[in-house]
């Protein structure tokens, strides 16, 4: 039986080096972890002529050694962040690792001999697999490891995290006790991540004030830490939970991402500007995000009329979207019907709910196209405290992915065209506001108030 080759796929902190380690201690194999992130010469997978001065095998090898075993597991971490330049494609060299058919007589250029490498479980990590080679992604089998629910990162922190923090700092239960309220201030205020990582570095800068504070006079054990000493402990908060939005606003309109940290939520902004016709795209997007926007503004100029934009709005003003944060890079087509809803609200002056976030590619006729990273995105709109989220139609077969407390705390719309999303995201229009007329010498009485009002001298 052939080995199959594993990759981890998911956002930082998720667990993929430990589960990594589970597998071997699990199979009762040797585990030897290689890192591959900068690696841009060839020469450091397959090793060095002897002819070269300080020629050394590859890290193949030298794993081997390490585990000293030849049916080891070994990790290739971090297998997306290979480099590639004058020195040759390292990606081209695992090719002959991770194939099945070949490895078994790998040739390493120091050794000079075929190696079998046959009897080795590899398993890769990546933060995102599709900056990995087609060739060597083809290769191997993706599993991908998800973000975790809010309730998932308390129950990891009081089984784990906790424990081994107050094992590094020579503690014990009785000297330092985090309350599960205080855990969840954590995840809303000082941690915004798929992970549990930053998380247990939070944890961690506790546990170090602790000997200070059992060390002040009068001070009693155990230190138990409430939401309320977060502050003390860590200083103000780091984030905002809640939605993204502070109220409902015209042409602001929440969007989901996924990045290699995991999912997170975008504010895209539009903003029309009276004078020649034009579209200004900033925040460094990409070429598909704007082609995505430009098909955006194109269906917008045909249908906004119908949801109460002016018959020759876009003949009058440009249409500038931006994308916070400016000095992040940005792609993808998925942001097509939030770019769309933006415009549409700009140009008819009709404000977008701010506990909503939305994802879906836009075509030309309104039609809502599905995406990909639904779990990350509605994990980001969870986080973030969001309760409605509009989904592609053809992307509900992926909601079973998704755990029921999700789907129980946030309410999930499937569309199949821009009209629907509308419908849901836009606001009733707000019937026009009377202005309070003001004379030159005079002010109107103002309604509901009782006695004369006051009339200047030179009203008479």
């Amino acid at each position: 039986m052939q080995t199959p080759i594993l990759c981890f796929v998911g956002p930082p902190g998720v667990g993929k080096t430990s589960l990594g380690r589970s597998i071997a201690r699990a199979l009762d194999r040797k585990f030897v972890r290689m890192s591959l992130g900068g690696i841009h010469d060839e020469a450091e997978i397959r090793g060095h002529r002897r002819t070269y001065i300080g020629a050394l095998p590859g890290r193949i090898i030298q794993s081997m050694r390490t585990a000293g075993t030849r049916n080891a597991v070994i990790m290739l971490d971090e297998i997306d962040k290979v480099g590639i330049d004058f020195r040759g494609d390292p990606s081209a060299a695992l090719l002959e690792v991770l194939d099945p058919e070949q490895n078994w007589e790998f040739s390493d250029h120091y050794l000079e001999v075929p190696y079998d490498l046959s009897p080795v479980l590899f398993i890769t990590t990546a933060n995102i697999a599709e900056t990995i080679s087609p060739p060597l992604r083809d290769r191997m089998e993706i599993i991908r490891i998800t973000g975790y629910t809010e309730q998932e990162k308390v129950q990891i922190a009081e089984r784990h995290l906790i424990p081994r923090q107050l094992e590094q700092h020579s503690l014990d239960g009785g000297e330092l006790q985090i309350s599960r309220e205080a855990l969840v201030a954590m995840l809303h205020g000082y941690t915004r991540e798929a992970g549990v990582r930053q998380l247990d570095r939070t944890i961690a800068e506790v546990a170090r004030k602790i000997p200070r504070k059992l060390a002040a006079p009068g001070a009693t054990a155990p230190v138990v830490v409430q939401a309320d000493d977060l502050r003390d402990f860590l200083g103000p908060q780091r984030f905002d939970y809640g939605e993204a939005q502070e109220r409902d606003e015209v042409g602001a309109v929440t969007g989901v991402v996924v990045s290699e940290v995991g999912g997170d939520i975008v504010t895209v902004e539009a903003l029309a500007i009276a004078g020649k016709p034009d579209l200004v795209l900033t925040g460094q997007l990409g070429n598909v995000m704007e082609e995505s926007a430009r098909a955006a503004l194109s269906w917008a100029r045909v249908h906004a009329i119908e949801y109460g934009a002016p018959k020759d709005f876009f003949e009058e003003h440009s249409i500038h979207v931006h994308v916070p944060a400016g000095a992040i890079p940005k792609d993808g087509p998925s942001a097509g019907v939030t770019m769309t809803t933006a415009m549409v609200s700009a140009a008819a002056s009709r404000q977008v709910r701010r506990d909503l976030a939305m994802t879906g590619e836009v075509t030309l006729r309104g039609r809502v196209l599905p995406i990909g990273g639904v779990k990350d995105k509605l994990l980001a709109a969870h986080r973030a405290g969001l309760k409605t989220f509009i989904l592609p139609a053809k992307n509900v077969r992926d909601l079973h992915e998704i755990d029921q407390e999700i789907l129980d705390a946030i309410k999930v719309i499937p569309v199949e065209s821009v009209n629907e999303v509308l419908d849901a995201a836009l606001m009733e229009a707000e019937a026009p506001k009377r202005r309070e007329r003001r004379g030159a010498g005079f002010m109107l009485p103002i309604p509901g108030t009782e006695g004369p009002s006051p009339i200047n001298a030179s009203s008479r």
